[in-house]
């Protein structure tokens, strides 16, 4: 018997990546693997952790709405992705919130460290555009199949 996904009504992706060629890399992903709303996205891990807690620009929830999943770079200027997640398992209100790590890095102490403070995921970024399009069907297969808790 197969289990068809339901998908969230119009999954959120906050996107957390400081360079533009991969934002737009992963835009192109995800409109092809099905995706209906943009990404969000946040440049670093300050302006990350300001789209969370809905301060300053991203207090307006109608135009930053509270993401449905994070996708998070570790290399990033201002405050890196273990900031992030270090801030994040501090958050108990956020304790159930979706994160995977979208990064370039494959090394060993990265990928036990960001598993270590709470990443559900650890993603390599792939070298082409037709293996982005196929990480970005998995991860919306999962947004579909996953069964998501309220957040405190």
């Amino acid at each position: 018997m197969t289990t068809e996904p339901t998908f969230p009504a119009n999954p959120i992706i906050l996107l957390v990546e400081d360079m533009d060629n991969d934002v737009r890399l992963m835009q192109i992903a995800c409109k092809k693997a099905g995706y209906q709303n943009e990404l969000q996205r946040a440049k670093n891990g300050v302006e990350a952790i300001a789209y969370l807690k809905g301060e300053g620009l991203y207090g307006n929830r109608d135009r930053f709405p509270f993401p449905t999943a994070m996708l998070l770079d570790l290399n990033m200027p201002q405050k890196d992705g273990f900031e992030v997640l270090t801030w994040l398992k501090q958050q108990p209100r956020l304790k159930r919130f979706p994160i995977f790590v979208l990064t370039a890095s494959s090394q060993e102490r990265d990928i036990e460290l960001a598993l270590d403070l709470g990443a559900n995921g650890y993603l390599v970024k792939p070298s082409t555009i037709t293996e982005l399009i196929e990480m970005a069907e998995c991860l919306h297969r999962w947004l579909g199949f996953n069964q998501f808790a309220a957040l405190p």
